[in-house]
Parts: structure tokens; sequence; C-alpha cells
């Protein structure tokens, strides 16, 4: 503790509190690179897609990826192979 601290105003602890998870925040988006909605949107597709075919759950992916200026959304779907019919 300086000499002089007790000229310096005080920040309030719960503005401190608050900058510190705006840094919190903004590294984790930075370090996953993708949206909060990913998630949900890899869940409802496959939903959809379990409508019609069997699928396990890690047989979608989402990821967004950077191309030049633009975010691409890939999409990636394994499907099963299909069964052959024993005549």
């Amino acid at each position: 503790m300086g000499m002089f601290d007790f000229l310096k105003p005080k920040k309030n602890t719960a503005s401190i509190a608050k900058d510190r998870l705006r840094i919190i925040v903004a590294q984790e988006r930075t370090n996953r690179g993708a949206p909060d909605y990913l998630p949900l949107l890899q869940r409802e597709l496959l939903e959809v897609i379990r409508k019609y075919v069997s699928i396990d759950v890690e047989a979608v992916k989402v990821d967004l990826v950077k191309d030049g200026d633009h975010d691409v959304l890939d999409i990636s779907v394994a499907l099963p192979e299909e069964r052959q019919a024993t005549a």
C-alpha cells in the first residue's frame, strides 16, 4: 500500500466483479471460436434427422469456419450404411 493510496478513488467491488466477468466471458468466446447457439443447433438438427434415420449423437457435427471475411456454417452428418435385405 502506497503512502498516497487514500487519495485515489476506490472502485465499487460490484463494478470490479462485473469487469472481471466480462473478461472471462470474452476469453471463453475467443477460446471456443464459436457462437453460443451452435450446441442448440446441433441438438435440434439431431432431433430432426432422428425422425427419419436412427443415428448416434456423435453423428452430427456443427462447426463455424472462417473463410476470409465470411463465417461458414459447416454441418456434417454421418448417416448409417443401409442394411442389405436378405432374401
